[in-house]
């Protein structure tokens, strides 16, 4: 298979003994597993061929061939003219399937000769002005010095070689420096030893030494310069290499922080640098070479070590153990984006003290079909009987070029994950970090998500977006996707809880801290509405409040209101957070989570899991239920769910207290709707602003409490105004709950920083 696989070891001109063995294989294998097979790597181009389209290409020059032999062998002919290609001599890349032909027809050639019979085989290059080397494979041909020839010059060189009576020759035209630079790297090429022009390509170049001369070249001009010198050496070696396999006009056009991937490379162009940069620096290097060091700033790194012999020496990683004992997790960094124009945790808060309501019409540019979506009937199929919602109102917008997207992948993400990059970046800004001194560090990603319904938006879209839908739309690559734009190397996981899915991330966050698997973590969660389809299927479910508003634990509670949000936690172990100078917002004393199991109902709560979840996160924070001043509640405004809250929270919270300090029970859903994947993340940052301030903000819509709920009997008092935070002489403490709509409950407890 051309120059990249050798089938058995039969004659080239043996037809029948090729034949025979293509014919042992079933037509519909494919090509890549027949090269795996014969233990190389696999070729991206062509990979996708099988046995029966390559046997194909084959016989249409071996059997024509044969067939004009046959046909004309007793005559007696002035020419027999054979259009070979360049593959067959020096093979190509990519042409696995035509090179094969091609040798068969200069070989021919050469029999037909040694019989006496005329034949000339021409190995063209590629032909101009409209000839096959167009798109891409043209552009790949170009960059490796293979250029078009002129299809009159051509013609006159055929017209040479009949005259004189040549057997086998290449016609091309080739810039001898791009390509002999390409073809030799790494390789001895005998082949142009006795063509002038690659020979003083080879001489000026240093090509032409042998890969120990060259490696000890680079190894003399390395030693004894500062390690800035030598790091500027690489990185010159580097991008140039880079560029030349690319066909960048220059190192200065490559991007040293950007990945390869992304700058072009494909399985064959990574392959091509390997090569190059193995001859120049003397050193074999894995054919895997840029996806184990995925861009140049690594790279340089890798071959510096191995140049000098430190890689050799560098201890593997030290793996952590994990930590003993219970120190209480630092909130360094807080990010968000919530309804009501709500772009910074300050603009959170200024709502909250505001007593803001958030929600607002639905959005115009989605597409949506805003008249066919409302109809007051509350059972009419298909559509909402609200026309309100907590929306992000800017979800459209997104720096790609910012983040190293493209338009098109900026297209095919989903807006969630778009969301993320940005209050990732921020997180670690607020935190005082340089975003981009995260690369490499053992940093996790926890994201909370409730589902990915943009995939139907991209219908219209599906031709200009192919090839990025997949990890566009993946609930996985919510969270990888922030993993792998800053390079972080600690645990990544996409949490699907529904409502409580930051709460779970953040709980899986600590956990992640407390276990030496990572030094720093994201943790939060998003939601973004691409279509209508919640308030469509709630609607049904008559789960939806019908004036649009979250009212929890109000008598005039009717349901609730969905809304969207991203919220990002920074956390770290606060004795870290103190030593990196970190600053601490408020610490996570302790968390729990659990699952209501075979409850009342896939979908509807149960107090008693609630009341061993809130009960778990005190042990896990070694404190008593009157140790906590107040709680951030799940709190939705539905008439099922509000009740067993309260009575869960009465039944732990409200037991035991002093009678002058009930536990004080707020829900930030009265302000901005209900945001799912989001709404535990936005407790959370309610909280730590609130401790930070001292003041304890009203939650709106609670005119007057709900009489399905038996207050008298625990210490527990709604935040309907308001309030400073109690003061008792220990630290302010904060509960904040979410339960799922899975099922999957979570309780966290917040304390003020130290």
């Amino acid at each position: 298979l051309g120059a990249r696989v050798t089938i058995a070891a039969c004659d080239v001109a043996d037809r029948d003994a090729l034949a025979d063995l293509l014919a042992s294989i079933p037509t519909e294998t494919p090509l890549s597993a027949v090269m795996h097979t014969a233990g190389v790597l696999d070729d991206a181009v062509i990979q996708a061929l099988t046995i029966d389209q390559l046997d194909r290409v084959l016989r249409v020059k071996m059997d024509s061939t044969l067939h004009l032999h046959e046909l004309t062998r007793e005559l007696d002919l002035s020419a027999f003219v054979l259009f070979s290609s360049f593959a067959a001599t020096f093979g190509a890349p990519g042409q696995g399937n035509y090179a094969p032909g091609n040798a068969f027809l200069d070989a021919f050639a050469e029999c037909r000769r040694a019989d006496g019979l005329p034949a000339t085989s021409v190995a063209w290059g590629p032909w101009g002005e409209g000839g096959m080397a167009e798109g891409g494979v043209g552009e790949r041909m170009r960059r490796h010095g293979i250029l078009e020839m002129a299809p009159g010059l051509a013609i006159t060189a055929l017209q040479q070689a009949l005259d004189h009576r040549d057997t086998t020759l290449t016609v091309t035209d080739i810039d001898w420096k791009r390509f002999t630079v390409a073809f030799t790297a790494g390789r001895a090429r005998p082949l142009l030893s006795e063509v002038p022009e690659a020979v003083r390509v080879l001489e000026s170049s240093g090509f032409g030494a042998d890969v120990e001369t060259a490696g000890g070249a680079l190894a003399e001009r390395l030693s004894g310069v500062s390690p800035a010198e030598r790091e500027r050496i690489l990185l010159d070696l580097v991008t140039s290499h880079v560029a030349a396999a690319l066909g960048y006009p220059g190192p200065e056009a490559v991007e040293i922080g950007r990945a390869f991937k992304e700058l072009g490379f494909d399985s064959l162009t990574a392959v091509e640098l390997r090569n190059r940069l193995g001859a120049a620096a003397g050193l074999k290097l894995p054919a895997t070479l840029i996806y184990d060091y995925p861009n140049s700033a690594a790279l340089v790194r890798h071959l510096d070590e191995s140049i000098s012999g430190a890689g050799a020496n560098v201890a593997a990683p030290v793996a952590v153990r994990a930590a003993t004992d219970d120190e209480p997790i630092a909130i360094v960094g807080m990010s968000c984006r919530f309804p009501g124009g709500v772009q910074s945790p300050e603009d959170l808060w200024q709502l909250l003290v505001a007593a803001g309501d958030a929600l607002s019409e639905f959005p115009a540019d989605r597409g949506w079909d805003l008249d066919a979506i409302f109809n007051a009937d509350r059972d009419h199929q298909g559509t909402s009987y609200i026309r309100e919602g907590g929306f992000l109102h800017d979800a459209s917008r997104f720096d790609a070029a910012f983040f190293g997207i493209s338009p098109r992948e900026a297209l095919a993400m989903d807006p969630q994950q778009r969301l993320l990059l940005e209050t990732s970046w921020e997180a670690f800004e607020r935190a005082g970090i340089d975003p981009l001194s995260m690369r490499g560090s053992r940093t996790a990603v926890f994201a909370g998500t409730n589902g990915q319904d943009y995939l139907g938006l991209l219908a219209g879209a599906a031709q200009s977006v192919e090839g990025h839908v997949a990890t566009g739309t993946a609930a996985s690559v919510v969270s990888g996707r922030v993993s792998y734009a800053f390079g972080l190397e600690g645990p990544a996981m996409t949490v699907d809880t529904a409502c409580s899915a930051s709460l779970v991330a953040l709980h899986l966050a600590v956990q992640s801290l407390r276990a030496g698997e990572c030094e720093l973590a994201l943790a939060g969660g998003v939601t973004v509405m691409s279509t209508p389809g919640t308030f469509v299927e709630f609607s049904r479910q008559q789960g939806l409040a019908s004036d649009g508003r979250c009212k929890p634990f109000s008598a005039a509670a009717d349901g609730f209101t969905p809304s969207e949000g991203v919220g990002m936690l920074l956390v770290e172990r606060l004795s870290d957070a103190r030593r990196n100078g970190h600053p601490v917002l408020a610490v996570v004393r302790g968390s729990a989570i659990n699952q209501d199991g075979a409850s009342n109902g896939l979908t509807a709560p149960n107090g008693p899991s609630q009341q061993r979840v809130i009960r778990q996160a005190l042990a896990n924070a070694s404190l008593t239920s009157d140790q906590v001043d107040v709680v951030e509640a799940h709190g939705t405004g539905t008439t099922l769910g509000d009740p067993i809250e309260a009575q869960a929270l009465l039944a732990t919270y409200g037991q035991g207290r002093p009678e002058d300090r009930p536990l004080l029970l707020g829900s930030i859903k009265s302000n901005i709707g209900h945001a799912q994947a989001a709404a535990g993340v936005a407790g959370v940052i309610k909280m730590v602003l609130a401790l930070g301030r001292g003041v304890l903000p009203e939650s709106i819509h609670l005119d007057e409490p709900s009489p399905h709920v038996d207050w008298a009997s625990g210490a527990v008092e709604l935040l309907t105004e308001a309030q400073p935070w109690p003061v008792t002489g220990e630290p302010w403490r904060a509960g904040v709950s979410s339960f799922g709509f899975s099922g999957t409950n979570a309780h966290v407890i917040i304390e003020q920083a130290p």
